[in-house]
């Protein structure tokens, strides 16, 4: 049984012996003339079942009833105690105020009536308005304040799931963004080994020693970048601070390319002359390898050409290729990866489009707003 649960009984049990005894008198008389409208002296079997009444309104929480209940009470046995109680009850819990009103005019009617028909208004005012009057004003303010603490615990747990949800969000995009890194890590690291593998195949045995070792340095640069992307997502505290690539790394991309045998140059124009954001160049140098990659899968050693060019309200980005040569074999295509940058893109508020030129090449260009 809880706090409330205890109060509430312990509460109904005072009521319904204070009532059935009606108040040992106390409430019966002013002077020597009774306040009752029945001249009796009120028998066990009428009050111990209308104390009980009370009791039971009390316990079940029914404040209509407990209020009609100890009207009666104080009507045929001078009962106050019950009629306090209801008043505070009732206008604790009622939702209308209009209600309440209502409810403690009729109460003081019938509780003023009988003391002003023997004390005239200097008794009938004041006890009026202790009996009647301040429970309702101390319920009123009771049940106010349980309204607004209620409120305000209903908001904070609000703002704690929205804070939680925000989190989990927050957290899903952070695991997509890691992994499209991976998705362009692995592909572009993986498509550069197969074709170097490819052209030691072709070499039969010369330049092995050159070609295996661009092989392996490829291969230690990919497990690095994975490395530092799988250590997001095992550690619990704050990220490594692992610088992200950006333009001053689009050069080292290009000439792994151009290792494989691959045709490709690089223009950097900066018309305004300082340095974009990180996320900016992040997702630029990302655009630029999957284009790079997709070229290696698709277009062979076909001439490429990666331009770009910074203005001062934006970064245009644009990797074209030549006519395609036959597809190189041992590279599968996802599908995904012109659709997650694309959406690095989006989410930078620019725009990225990527199809086939008039020349039977390819184009992926992008712009970002600064």
């Amino acid at each position: 049984m809880n706090r409330a649960t205890a109060v509430n009984a312990v509460l109904a049990l005072a009521v319904a012996a204070s009532t059935a005894s009606g108040d040992l008198g106390a409430g019966r008389s002013i002077g020597d003339q009774s306040i009752v409208s029945f001249q009796w002296d009120p028998p066990l079997w009428f009050s111990i079942p209308l104390g009980l009444a009370a009791g039971a309104a009390i316990w079940s929480r029914r404040h209509r009833t407990l209020v009609a209940v100890a009207l009666a009470a104080w009507v045929t046995l001078g009962a106050f105690v019950a009629v306090i109680v209801a008043q505070y009850r009732f206008a604790e819990h009622a939702r209308s105020r209009r209600a309440t009103a209502a409810a403690t005019a009729v109460a003081s009617l019938v509780v003023g009536a009988g003391i002003w028909r023997l004390g005239g208004p200097d008794a009938a005012v004041p006890l009026t308005a202790v009996i009647c009057l301040a429970p309702a004003l101390l319920g009123l303010y009771a049940g106010t304040r349980r309204e607004l603490i209620a409120g305000m615990r209903e908001r904070a747990e609000r703002a704690e799931r929205e804070q939680h949800e925000r989190v989990l969000r927050a957290r899903s995009d952070e695991r997509a963004q890691i992994a499209q890194d991976m998705h362009d890590v692995v592909t572009h690291r993986v498509s550069l080994m197969v074709l170097h593998a490819t052209a030691l195949e072709a070499s039969e045995g010369r330049d092995a020693v050159a070609i295996g070792r661009r092989i392996g340095t490829i291969g230690r640069e990919a497990l690095t970048e994975l490395r530092s992307l799988v250590e997001v997502l095992r550690t619990d505290g704050d990220p490594p601070l692992v610088p992200q690539p950006g333009l001053a790394d689009l050069a080292g991309l290009v000439e792994d390319s151009r290792r494989t045998g691959m045709r490709v140059t690089l223009r950097l124009v900066d018309e305004q002359g300082s340095r974009p954001p990180a996320l900016v160049e992040h997702a630029v140098y990302r655009v630029v390898q999957e284009a790079l990659t997709n070229v290696h899968k698709h277009a062979g050693d076909a001439e490429s050409a990666v331009v770009v060019r910074r203005t001062p309200e934006a970064l245009h980005l644009s990797v074209t290729n030549g006519r395609a040569r036959a597809p190189v074999p041992g590279l599968p295509s996802g599908g995904h990866g012109l659709l997650g940058i694309a959406e690095r893109i989006r989410l930078l508020g620019g725009e990225l489009t990527a199809g086939p030129t008039p020349d039977g090449g390819y184009s992926v260009t992008a712009e970002v707003p600064l």
